[in-house]
């Protein structure tokens, strides 16, 4: 398995930090709207079940074959975290896999910050040695999927736990691998 590592991910508005147990105070307000849930299940986190969290994601995944890469969203023009975003990097069939997911804060909703934190996240995966994007989305979410689309996704007929499976697959020429991102 070829090793990626987050990198910060920045776009005209916004940076993606990689997690740090440091967000989880500032996160546990950004994800404390029990709105969110709606389409993803559980409930908001208290500070310290976000601290366990971002611990347990830097820590890595346990699957030594698997990659868990985690960023919080940052909106340049005051400095707030708003959301979050992660990939998970995994074998799958023929090559690997990248499974995106993305939540924005009640707050920061409606302002393209989805959309934007989406695209560049998919950029990014593009360019690392991955051949395929995907994310599940509940199939009432209309605005999750506007945002995949947009990201250049596409839904499939592939289901898992209610969600639909949304890919972009990453052509690229024969013999010629993507060039690392630093």
């Amino acid at each position: 398995m070829t090793c990626i590592k987050a990198a910060t991910i920045g776009t005209q508005r916004l940076e993606l930090l990689p997690v740090r147990v440091e967000y989880a105070e500032e996160m546990a307000r950004v994800l404390g709207d029990p709105a969110l849930h709606s389409y993803i299940g559980g409930a908001p986190e208290t500070v310290e079940q976000l601290r366990s969290r971002y611990e347990r994601w830097c820590a890595g995944s346990p699957d030594p074959t698997v990659t868990w890469l985690n960023w919080v969203i940052r909106l340049r023009s005051d400095g707030h975290l708003t959301g979050t975003v992660q990939a998970t990097i995994a074998p799958e069939d023929d090559g690997v896999v990248a499974e995106a997911a993305w939540v924005v804060g009640a707050p920061w909703q409606r302002r393209g910050i989805a959309t934007e934190t989406a695209g560049a996240l998919v950029d990014w995966l593009a360019a690392q040695p991955v051949h395929e994007i995907t994310a599940h989305i509940h199939p009432d979410h209309a605005a999750s999927a506007a945002v995949a689309a947009a990201a250049g996704l596409t839904p499939t007929d592939r289901w898992q736990d209610g969600e639909r499976r949304w890919r972009r697959r990453i052509q690229r020429r024969p013999g010629r691998l993507p060039p690392r991102i630093p």
